[in-house]
């Protein structure tokens, strides 16, 4: 394996016969850079996706700073490379390597990988491999990084199962210290046996050596199995059915849950500030506050509305102050103040107004993704004008008062069309909004209210702004999600997806609306990855060995690769995706629980068929679980900051089992 010093060697032949050499040289502004050999513990974190992309991961960010605050510990990152810079790599005998120290990824002693969405799982696989880590689990020993992983994607971890050591379900800014602690442990345990054992034990060709790595790796998944929030697959056994539906997860020792409970952080802790800044041009030049967590609306096709529950705010003071930390420290000119939902913070104007006044003068932009329609006010709009960036971004979501019932987002077409015209007539010239086709029993009606409800927004803009107005609609199909009230039903199938964007294709002609659609491909991808089994793990596997990565860019499909590799393994796609679910049927994912109540998501699923909807539960508690899931954290961290009401749900009739349709 090479050293550090040699990689820089090597690097510095090569970088420039590949495409943005910035991506894999490190060195930016604010990067932390500890001393290796005076430091017992190690984390890589990687994000398996491009440095551009990567860069501006504020979960990423949140881990590297809570590491480095460590005395112990140091924190440094890795991204996947390009397929010319991966070419160079395997030519040149490049192992991937960290962009603080350039040190071999496969010398820390964590590897944590950042899952936010499914299709960068074969670029997790790749990076393990360029890494010089096997690939499977069962092939590691203590010689090896303990492989975790995390991130919204994980709420499901059985795909990856065969690959990650252990993943962090729910929130990990508490939960890597946990693990770190139980590797240090382990590590010094076994530094211990090595030096009391026989001389003879020199390399891990020695049979005792390695058998004293592998029960000390045994060890090691043991301990983490019994840290909240942390789920070992190797620790579990599945069995399934002859239709091919599980019949039973189970723990195959004691130290094992038998069911995984997410971990939450109760009260956030202050929001990074000395953010990396970037060598190249990234997706997202900015810095970003996350001012609350959590959502409160309950739709239904949300799954980072069901995972991330309850509501924690930041107090105005500490927003404003980790903002004006984050601008001195970078430079930056645009500040992103994150939620689910940021219109929905309960002291939204009194922050934005801060923010404006503490930066008044400096050419600064804020920007306040995911507002809501119902909570987007004029005087809002009024103290972000000022401040505003390109565009005005809105997620109706769907267009048919039918529709907006059954995914439990019901927002009046005249309340779209008064915010659009206020949004137009204070200057803004791009409009985003952003709909959802193939919903539960959507039909091309509803299909078509979409396309008139932009026409109108765009009809109402001209009357206030003229024709230089924009209105950019992105349409994405919907996949159902685990852990959501629509975990039950079926994906829309490829031709009525297609016929549903050849509708919009041809209704919204208009050259001031830009329409984008999301491919069936992807689609189908993010549909078998996001509901799949155990057995979906070798189907990963084939795909990435007959090339498949980069599965979310479009130049990079491998796509045949796909269904080759459901041949191979013999499964049938289709099982994963338009196959609707019984209501008694044990999911892959049960046995991991983001603490809202599978009865829960049931009687919401029902309530759609039904097109009921439910208010926002800051107004009226539904007893979805967390609260008494969560009721010893509350009691330890009392305040504010949560936002779940202490009220009783209305009397209900209990849900003992899920009834078969």
């Amino acid at each position: 394996m090479l050293i550090p010093t040699q990689i820089e060697q090597k690097l510095d032949r090569v970088l420039l016969k590949v495409s943005k050499p910035g991506r894999y040289v490190g060195g930016e502004v604010n990067v932390t850079v500890k001393d290796w050999d005076k430091t017992p513990m190690r984390v890589a974190l990687a994000f398996p996706d491009v440095y551009d992309i990567g860069i501006s991961n504020v979960g990423l960010q949140i881990l590297y700073d809570q590491v480095n605050d460590r005395p112990d510990a140091l924190a440094e990152r890795a991204y996947a490379p390009w397929v010319d810079m991966e070419a160079v790599m395997r030519e040149e005998g490049i192992p991937l390597y960290s962009l603080e120290s350039f040190h071999p990824v496969r010398d820390f002693d964590i590897l944590g990988f950042t899952l936010p969405y499914e299709t960068l799982f074969t670029n997790a696989l790749n990076m393990l491999d360029l890494a010089g880590i096997p690939v499977r689990t069962v092939e590691r020993t203590m010689e090896h990084p303990l492989v975790i992983a995390g991130g919204h994607s994980t709420m499901n971890p059985e795909p990856m199962h065969a690959f990650i050591d252990a993943f962090v379900i729910g929130e990990g800014e508490e939960v890597i210290h946990d693990i770190i602690d139980a590797v240090k442990k382990i590590k010094m345990s076994l530094r211990t046996r090595r030096e009391v054992g026989s001389e003879a034990i020199s390399s891990l060709e020695d049979a005792d050596c390695f058998a004293t790595n592998r029960a000390a790796r045994n060890d090691l998944l043991l301990a983490l199995a019994q840290i909240p929030g942390v789920y070992v697959p190797s620790l579990y056994r599945v069995e399934y059915l002859d239709d091919g539906t599980i019949a039973e997860v189970s723990p195959l020792v004691a130290e094992a849950p038998k069911k995984v409970i997410k971990r939450l952080v109760a009260k956030l802790p202050p929001p990074p500030t000395k953010f990396i800044v970037p060598n190249i041009e990234a997706v997202h030049n900015r810095v970003s506050v996350e001012i609350m967590r959590g959502c409160t609306r309950g739709c239904r096709f949300c799954q980072a509305g069901m995972i991330v529950r309850p509501v924690r705010e930041r107090p105005v003071a500490e927003v404003v102050a980790a903002a004006e930390a984050a601008v001195k420290a970078t430079g930056a000119e645009e500040l992103a103040l994150l939620s689910l939902s940021s219109s929905d913070y309960t002291n939204i104007l009194e922050l934005v107004t801060a923010v404006g006044e503490k930066f008044s003068g400096q050419h600064l932009s804020v920007s306040l993704p995911s507002l809501r329609i119902e909570s987007v006010s004029i005087d809002l709009m009024e103290k972000i004008k000022s401040r505003r960036t390109g565009g005005f971004t809105l997620a109706p979501e769907a267009a048919s008062e039918r529709m907006r019932r059954i995914i439990n987002k019901f927002i009046p077409d005249e309340d779209i069309i008064n915010t659009a015209r206020e949004i137009y007539a204070r200057g803004w010239v791009t409009l985003k909004l952003y709909f959802m086709i193939g919903h539960p029993s959507e039909t091309l009606e509803d299909v078509q209210a979409i396309a008139d409800l932009c026409k109108r927004v765009l009809h109402e803009g001209r009357k206030v702004a003229g024709n230089r107005i924009k209105l950019n609609v992105g349409v994405s199909t919907f996949i159902p999600k685990p852990q959501t009230p629509f975990q039950w039903v079926a994906c829309d199938t490829p031709e009525k997806i297609r016929a549903k964007q050849v509708l919009l294709r041809q209704e919204m002609r208009d050259k001031n609306i830009k329409l984008t659609l999301t491919s069936i491909e992807d689609s189908l991808l993010e549909a078998w990855l996001t509901r799949g089994d155990r057995r979906m793990a070798e189907v990963i596997y084939s795909a990435w060995k007959s090339g498949a990565k980069f599965d979310a860019w479009n130049d990079q499909h491998h796509f045949d690769a796909w269904y080759a590799a459901f041949n191979e393994h013999g499964l049938d796609p289709d099982f994963y995706t338009y196959r609707q679910r019984r209501t008694d049927e044990i999911f892959p994912w049960d046995h991991i629980s983001a603490a809202v109540r599978k009865e829960f998501l049931f009687q919401d699923f029902r309530q759609s068929l039904e097109g009921q909807i439910r208010i926002d539960c800051r107004q009226h508690c539904f007893a979805c679980g967390i609260l008494p899931t969560f009721t010893s954290v509350r009691r330890e961290n009392p305040g504010d900051h949560w936002k779940c009401p202490e009220v009783k749900s209305p009397a209900r009739k209990p849900v003992e089992a899920l009834p078969v349709l």
